[in-house]
């Protein structure tokens, strides 16, 4: 027999749930969410505002061949953050490879980036699970990516002054 505690807890859970938006699928259901970084072949400083515009309509079109969500994309001239939603048949590989590739791609032929025989991207990226993080605060920080680097360290000072330090 349940006890009240374990009504509540149940309750608490079927509440949460009924406010997240799960991928359903015929035999799961899933919350992936996941950040990735991608960076320019030695950090070149190639990206412009309007690349990155660009990008984000582009790594849109991917994700609905692929059967991904991009919630948010933003960056600056030398990296690029993503904030994607997938299903578990995809992995997070598969993702970056068919975004980086096409990106490199479309850019190159729009806008005649980089010489046909370089490389955009670094072939490394960065991944990370944001199942601990509250997804708002991700996608806030990846808004705020495009600021410039002292505006960014300026605000992270001012929101953490009157947090003591952890070791």
């Amino acid at each position: 027999m349940l006890g009240l505690y374990d009504i509540l807890i149940e309750y608490h859970i079927w509440s949460v749930m009924k406010r997240t938006v799960y991928r359903r699928g015929r035999h799961s259901i899933t919350g992936l969410y996941t950040h990735l970084v991608f960076v320019t072949k030695y950090r070149r400083k190639v990206l412009s505002s309007e690349h990155i515009e660009y990008l984000k309509e582009v790594c849109t079109g991917v994700a609905n061949k692929m059967g991904f969500k991009l919630i948010q994309l933003n960056g600056e001239s030398d990296h690029v953050h993503c904030l994607i939603e997938y299903p578990p048949k995809l992995s997070i590989s598969q993702i970056v490879n068919s975004l980086k590739g096409v990106s490199s791609r479309m850019l190159r032929k729009k806008y005649e980036l980089i010489h046909s025989k370089q490389h955009l991207w670094s072939p490394s990226y960065f991944a990370v699970s944001c199942g601990g993080a509250p997804i708002a605060k991700i996608k806030q920080y990846i808004e705020r990516e495009g600021c410039s680097r002292s505006e960014s360290i300026s605000n992270h000072a001012v929101e953490n002054q009157d947090k003591p330090n952890t070791p």
